[in-house]
């Protein structure tokens, strides 16, 4: 059993500034077909980030004997979602989407070089780092986005982070209240996947963790749109613990 500390948050009154609500209602009211169609294609498990091959640490955790069902299996993405490295991702996510509608490459330099540092192991790192650079590399050969285009530029050798490429590459596109919890589900559906085949699980147990985690999705989500750069941390030593005793498991299917 994963267990990880509380975690408090300021009071959610409001979600969005009134400039963000008017380009979301925009965005519903007549361009779903603009955004959808992307959308879909790059949180699809199948857009060739090698998603796939990374489980931020589950695969000891399952040799370790911490996780071994489906409620350990929720419990561990639950815990990575909500208070580790993808709580990071989603505020990192919010951040950049942001300083992209205020056409601010500074600021969005400043969150790529923070995402790129903001990791608890050289695995978790590189899962991110390599995912990132593959979305950019596919995007802009197949949905060019000018402004993934010009931060990867600005970028050159420098890691770029997966949530920051895919949250540029949304900006302006999709309406944050879809980008946001689409990009949660999608981190969550592949640690859920990772899961199935390690301790293993069946496909309708896999299905079971992962709309147990809804609530955790929406949780995150939410908490993430009011959440400050500078009040960002996590609190789950046991999934650091995990990614780097991965780092020289004997046997290993996963590269995290």
């Amino acid at each position: 059993m994963i267990t990880m500390a509380p975690i408090t948050m300021a009071p959610i009154t409001t979600t969005m500034t009134m400039d963000e609500s008017a380009r979301e209602a925009g965005a519903a009211d007549g361009a779903i077909a603009d955004w959808l169609g992307p959308l879909l294609a790059w949180l699809s498990p199948s857009y060739p980030t090698g998603g796939f091959s990374y489980s931020h640490g589950l695969e000891w955790a399952v040799e370790a004997g911490w996780v071994h069902d489906v409620a350990s299996v929720v419990d561990f993405v639950a815990a990575v979602v909500e208070a580790g490295g993808g709580w990071v991702d989603l505020v990192l996510f919010v951040a950049a989407w942001r300083a992209v509608l205020a056409d601010d490459a500074a600021a969005l330099d400043d969150i790529a070089d923070r995402a790129a540092a903001f990791r608890g192991s050289a695995e978790t790192a590189a899962e991110s780092n390599h995912q990132g650079a593959a979305f950019a590399t596919v995007t802009m050969a197949a949905w060019p986005r000018p402004a993934l285009t010009a931060l990867w530029r600005r970028r050159q050798d420098a890691p770029l982070a997966h949530p920051v490429a895919v949250a540029v590459a949304c900006a302006g596109l999709v309406p944050l209240s879809v980008a946001l919890p689409g990009f949660c589900h999608a981190l969550a559906a592949n640690l859920v996947s990772a899961g199935v085949r390690l301790v293993p699980l069946g496909q309708t147990d896999g299905q079971r963790a992962l709309a147990a985690l809804v609530p955790v999705i929406r949780r995150a989500t939410a908490a993430a749109l009011v959440t400050d750069l500078d009040d960002l941390g996590t609190s789950v030593p046991l999934v650091e613990r995990a990614s780097m005793r991965h780092e020289t498991q004997y046997t290993r299917l996963f590269r995290s």
